[in-house]
């Protein structure tokens, strides 16, 4: 095999879509014509069309007012109390000292568009209430109490503001935002103890998410808090304790979703840096799909770090140079990198790795037996650099490890499971890989990546969603980190 073959840059994409005129027109087409809609904005993202060139848009300031508390607590915690401290630290945390660029957590151009509103009960370093956690301060605001009825532990719900994101990476944003929202998930989870009992729940519907975290459902944002940047729920992880005291996982969110909302963020001039056009349609695109058919509490999950896992390696994972990244890392561990990866949540795509060295191939874990199986022999690694919005570097990296699936006209729960599962199990994979001393580096944009037609299936079915560089060790030093910057 010399690859799979991609179609040349300038040959018409057969599903490109036409930009949609205006942001009412975006909105309009949502509510009447969602299939189609979703159906488009999939195939645009996917397409070779190139977002237009736009400059670094700065961080805003944090939208909530007040100093905040330290989410350690008071140092008066009760012993056994959850530590906020070390999960949030662990996870989601921007380095003190630092622009708070390079963060644990792997986001496109280090956007960091991921924000973490926490629903506190008892035993916690925090007292019960809802707060939203600021990544550079390392600090909890206050939005409101809880009542005596929320159950134990803490609820994280991870929300997303798009603008910065979209404003960078246009049409190709909203994917990414999915992508980014698994990998803060992940981190979340790997970040708790193995003592507690850590779920995650990546189908909850998004109007019941956003009742929990006290927010505005997304179409009604701007009318209840104008001015105000919206968010929009994506994914939700639970943290409590062993002990068989906490309710039931379904009804921890709606217990939170009886409340009223919480404290407002304070309005942002500007802070929708992005063209209206592209910026509506990521909205109403993202809250289209993150709505369930029903008002479920969602599926579940329990999360487990992998052995090797230690509170250190989570401080050092950052993603690599694509420099660092050339050695091969042996098929034994590329083996166990891959299993972690498919076994890191029950549903989402499946998983292939294309690996360069003497006998480059692409490989896959076969159904009981140990190691890794040929599902074809040449060097796949050149087409995905093509695909990966052509970074010649995916071509030389020792290994690749890629999420596929997410057929054309997937419907909408499976457009979001595909990506955010993808994003999950990414940040499983590269805090193992980290873990067994090898480098890597998330890539998150493909175009044109229809990894079965190239392998002769049918096309359409089975696309490239996310992907994982890997590199073992080499003989020059690491270099510094750098942010994970999918065009």
């Amino acid at each position: 095999m010399t690859g799979p073959t991609a179609t040349p840059p300038d040959a018409p994409h057969p599903a490109r879509a036409k930009r949609p005129a205006s942001g009412s027109d975006v909105a309009t087409g949502v509510r009447s014509a969602a299939p189609g809609f979703l159906r488009q904005a999939l195939a645009d993202a996917r397409s070779s069309r190139v977002p237009a060139l736009s400059p670094y848009v700065p961080e805003r300031p944090f939208p909530w007012n007040g100093q905040g508390l330290p989410v350690a607590g008071t140092g008066a915690t009760v012993e056994g109390s959850i530590d906020l401290d070390r999960v949030l630290r662990l996870s989601l945390a921007a380095p003190t000292g630092t622009p708070g660029r390079l963060r644990p957590v792997p986001s496109a151009g280090a956007l960091h568009p991921v924000r973490a509103h926490l629903l506190l009960g008892p035993g916690c370093s925090l007292p019960p209430g809802r707060y939203t956690y600021d990544p550079r301060t390392h600090r909890a605001h206050p939005r409101g109490p809880a009542s005596a009825d929320v159950p134990r532990g803490a609820l994280v719900v991870l929300t997303v503001a798009v603008s910065r994101t979209v404003a960078h990476y246009g049409h190709r944003a909203w994917p990414l935002l999915l992508l980014d929202t698994g990998h803060a998930a992940a981190a979340l989870a790997l970040a708790a103890s193995p003592a507690l009992d850590v779920r995650v729940c990546l189908d909850a519907d998004a109007a019941l998410l956003s009742a929990a975290a006290g927010l505005p459902r997304a179409p009604d944002w701007q009318d209840a808090w104008p001015g105000t940047e919206p968010e929009l729920p994506l994914a939700v992880v639970r943290v409590v304790h062993r002990d068989g005291r906490s309710a039931d996982r379904e009804g921890a969110l709606s217990a939170w979703a009886a409340l009223p909302h919480g404290a407002a963020p304070a309005p942002l001039p500007g802070a929708d840096t992005a063209p209206p056009r592209e910026l509506a349609a990521a909205r109403h695109l993202l809250d289209h799909i993150a709505r369930a058919p029903e008002p479920t509490g969602g599926t579940w999950h329990p999360a487990a770090r992998p052995k090797p896992v230690t509170d250190d390696v989570l401080e050092a994972r950052r993603s690599a140079p694509p420099r660092d990244l050339n050695h091969p890392p042996g098929n034994d561990l590329l083996a166990r990198i891959l299993a972690t990866a498919r076994t890191a949540h029950p549903a989402g795509p499946a998983w292939t790795a294309a690996a360069g060295g003497p006998a480059p191939a692409l490989y896959a874990l076969v159904p009981g037996r140990h190691g890794l199986g040929v599902r074809a022999s040449g060097d796949a690694r050149p087409t995905l650099a093509h695909w990966a919005a052509r970074q010649q570097w995916v071509g030389t990296a020792g290994a690749v490890l890629l999420a596929h699936g997410c057929p054309e006209d997937a419907p909408p729960a499976a457009v979001r499971s595909s990506h955010l599962i993808a994003g999950y199990a990414v940040g499983a994979a590269q805090a193992h890989a980290t873990a067994l001393g090898l480098r890597s580096r998330p890539i998150g944009s493909w175009q044109q990546a229809d990894l079965g037609a190239a392998l002769g299936d049918t096309p359409g079915r089975d696309w490239i969603v996310h992907g994982l560089a890997l590199g073992g060790g080499g003989s020059a030093p690491p270099s510094p980190p750098q942010p994970a910057s999918p065009p």
